[in-house]
């Protein structure tokens, strides 16, 4: 399937997003990989995975851009070789980028009653804003993906999601949200806009810096 949907959130700032619908064979035809990352995908064990890895090359494609203006530092966060910001994600059935001349970060995830089962691992002021008989699983499925994003714009894993990272009170009918990453142990303090959209039973969340 080509492009599912293209998010032009300013000038900077693009998002990209992927159905996988093919064959991990079709997804291949026309994607080029570099020896490095040919060898991550030969080692991936999980076909869902390889589609993933695949379907963000098309992703690439569709940016203008190829795999092999594609690298990844020692945290594992990628960068373009002109020198604009990336993030990627993928879940199941999509995959997303985004590119921006921006710090940006982006999380796409499926909506699971697991989201529940798990919230006190991430959140904790956020349940002073929650209301757990409301689209729960909706909220829920927003602040883990701005705090994904934010984790990937930050660049470390010391980071904690529950102690580190606060969403401030938000409304699922604006769309957007503001949070602040506060870890007095890397002695590292920021204020973050988020954007966040439905779209199948999934949630994409994607953050800016300062914005």
């Amino acid at each position: 399937m080509p492009l599912y949907k293209v998010i032009s959130h300013d000038i900077d700032t693009q998002v990209f997003i992927w159905k996988i619908t093919e064959l991990e064979s079709e997804l291949k035809e026309t994607v080029v990989l570099k020896e490095k990352h040919q060898a991550r995908l030969d080692g991936m064990l999980s076909e869902q995975h390889r589609k993933g890895f695949l379907s963000v090359r098309k992703l690439l494609q569709a940016a203008g851009y190829e795999d092999e203006d594609l690298t990844y530092d020692a945290n594992g966060k990628p960068h373009l070789s002109d020198g604009k910001h990336i993030s990627i994600t993928h879940s199941y059935e999509f995959s997303a980028i985004i590119i921006s001349t921006k710090n940006v970060g982006i999380d796409l995830e499926m909506k699971r009653e697991k989201m529940i089962k798990i919230a006190h691992k991430f959140i904790e002021t956020e349940f002073d804003f929650l209301d757990t008989n409301h689209q729960y699983i909706e909220q829920l499925s927003v602040i883990w993906g701005a705090k994904e994003a934010l984790y990937k714009m930050c660049n470390s894993r010391s980071l904690s999601f529950k102690q580190d990272m606060h969403i401030q009170p938000f409304s699922l009918i604006d769309d957007t949200g503001k949070a602040l990453v506060d870890c007095k142990e890397l002695d590292f303090a920021s204020q973050f806009t988020f954007h966040f959209e439905s779209f199948e039973n999934y949630t994409l969340v994607y953050a800016l810096e300062h914005e």
